[in-house]
């Protein structure tokens, strides 16, 4: 058996498609797909040193692949059907296992990871119980685990046992939240489900890992279902991959519940693939060992639990209402810092969760209480990430501070037009016009050029300069980004953003967007009614502003009504 690769892992993510599906894929939701297929292993990443990009024949082959091993009929096209589901929840674990020769090759639609356990009789532990988001009953949990291996064991010569040894157990089962010692941290309720560990004779082979922030329910289809989700996290614990047969519960994808845990039996794809690792069932009597009691098998519990109530959901107040302290574009992602939070938004426009991720724990070097970002940007020359917070800096590697850090912001040397030396950045960004480094700080702005090498460089010459030469936007932006393949130019404000044309500075009115809506994925707010008096009398016709929206990110790459760009690059 091969050890080595015990630690591969598997996460169940929310890919959180926004914009409704049509019939002709829109530029936003092809720019998805393709970051789809990157992703789940039908196209190669772009190499963001060599510059490569995908042609459209390779496009057009990798959806029929996805399309193939779906069951989709084959069209080479983001239809309807695969834009649908490639908006469902699921694994993160890529589709694509081997080389696409040996996809088309094999005869059987299931795909195993190439490990195995060594032995038949397998324990299990519960180590703890749903909490934060749950309200199932830890007798029902423990009830549920049990039936999810049940499957398994059912239909092969596997025997499962719970032991209170909880440390020895072959598959240790938990709920847990955020970074939780495995390398793998959970992103909060919407985003990644749960994770396993396939076999090997390490330590963490097999454990399986629910995130407590997720509404965990049974037999109930407001929330997530945990018997479902478990059976197909246990099979990536026995050992399977994804299959593209359907019905399968190793399919990538988490429809709903699968019914009762009772009366469930696996499909043939997933039976064929647990059969072909742990042999049919041999039917025979086993009688238990001399002087050891028999466990007892969990029961269901008598009272049906009670109906989930989702509570107001604070994170969606704290990322509807706006008021971001830094917002910074990064590897092409944005991020959006409040407090001592952020959240991220992938270059698909799609966040990775509705929930926070708290900031020290991604960026491990920052003080322990940091409870706001100033401003963040990524510095294009060696794309490290440097941070301001107060009348310091820190500059990161990637997410690893570099030794000697902080370091004062006074080695920026900058000064503001009445001679005071600047003790605070309120935005920084780089420039996709120029490619300039812009830091602002009280009404003013400073250019940089930096170079090779790290060093911190000086204020180009003639800076600072007013804030208001930006033409339409706040004079005291909360942050500003470039971000897209348009390379716009944001300004954040409150809860609003003013989007330029790249290199622009005045194109005349600009009408403020709602971050919440485009950029947050919040609800928009209520239409306001309009009360027209009808002509001779005293009724009233109310009727309903129902002026159209966008969909974000479709609404973030609108080139602006108003396109007249003056050629005043040289102020800047």
């Amino acid at each position: 058996m091969d050890t080595g690769s015990g630690l591969i892992y598997l996460t169940a993510t929310v890919v959180m498609f926004a914009s409704p599906v049509t019939l002709a894929p829109m530029p936003d939701q092809y720019y998805r797909g393709v970051d789809w297929l990157s992703r789940y292993g039908y196209l190669s990443p772009p190499d963001p040193h060599a510059g490569k990009l995908q042609t459209k024949e390779g496009i057009e082959k990798a959806i029929r692949q996805m399309q193939r091993f779906a069951g989709l009929t084959e069209t080479g096209e983001l239809d309807a059907d695969t834009l649908n589901l490639m908006s469902k929840p699921r694994c993160s674990l890529p589709d694509i296992v081997g080389t696409e020769d040996m996809l088309r090759k094999r005869k059987k639609r299931y795909a195993l990871s190439g490990l195995r356990w060594g032995k038949k009789g397998l324990t299990w532990s519960l180590l703890n119980y749903p909490k934060l988001q749950s309200t199932l009953d830890p007798s029902l949990v423990k009830y549920l685990m049990y039936q999810a291996l049940k499957v398994w064991s059912d239909n092969t010569n596997l025997q499962f046992s719970e032991t209170g040894q909880a440390n020895q157990a072959d598959i240790k089962i938990s709920f847990a939240h955020s970074i939780h010692d495995d390398g793998y941290p959970f992103d909060g309720k919407g985003g990644t489900l749960a994770h396993a560990f396939f076999p090997g004779d390490v330590d963490i082979a097999g454990d399986t890992h629910f995130d407590d922030e997720e509404s965990w329910t049974y037999r109930d289809d407001r929330g997530t279902d945990l018997f479902t989700v478990a059976v197909h996290e246990f099979g990536h614990a026995l050992g399977l991959s994804h299959s593209s047969s359907h019905p399968s519960i190793m399919q990538p994808y988490y429809s709903g519940p699968v019914g009762d845990e009772n009366t469930y039996k696996l499909p043939m794809d997933d039976l064929q693939a647990i059969q072909t690792l742990y042999g049919v069932k041999v039917k025979r009597e086993t009688t238990p060992p001399v002087g050891r009691p028999t466990p007892r098998r969990p029961e269901r519990p008598k009272t049906p639990p009670p109906r989930v109530t989702a509570p107001p959901d604070p994170d969606a107040q704290a990322r509807c209402e706006g008021g971001f302290d830094a917002v910074a574009n990064i590897r092409g992602e944005v991020f959006f810092f409040k407090g001592s939070y952020f959240w991220r938004m992938q270059r698909t426009g799609s966040l990775v969760s509705f929930s926070p991720a708290r900031i020290t724990n991604f960026w491990m070097g920052l003080p322990h209480d940091t409870n706001k970002i100033d401003a963040v940007y990524e510095r294009k020359t060696d794309n490290h990430i440097i941070f301001f917070i107060g009348s310091n800096y820190w500059i990161f590697k990637d997410t690893s501070v570099l030794p000697g850090y902080p370091r004062p912001l006074s080695e920026w040397r900058m000064r503001t037009q009445s001679g005071k030396q600047v003790d605070q950045v309120q935005s920084a960004f780089v420039w996709a016009h120029n490619g300039k480094t812009y830091l602002f700080s009280r009404g003013e702005f400073w250019r940089f050029t930096e170079g090779q090498g790290g060093t911190v460089p000086q204020p180009d010459a003639e800076y600072p300069k007013s804030v208001s030469l930006w033409k339409g936007v706040p004079s005291d932006p909360d942050d500003v980004i470039s971000w897209g393949q348009e390379g716009y130019t944001y300004f954040f404000k409150g809860n609003s953003y003013w989007a330029l044309k790249s290199g622009g500075l005045d194109e005349g009115v600009i009408t403020p967007k709602s971050t919440a809506v485009d950029w947050m994925r919040c609800p928009a707010p209520a239409p306001t009614p309009s009360y027209k008096p009808r002509s001779g009398g005293g009724q009233c016709n109310c009727d309903v502003n129902t002026a159209p929206t966008f969909t974000a990110p479709s609404r973030l790459i609108l080139v602006p009504l108003v396109i007249l760009l003056q050629c005043v690059g040289q102020l800047i």
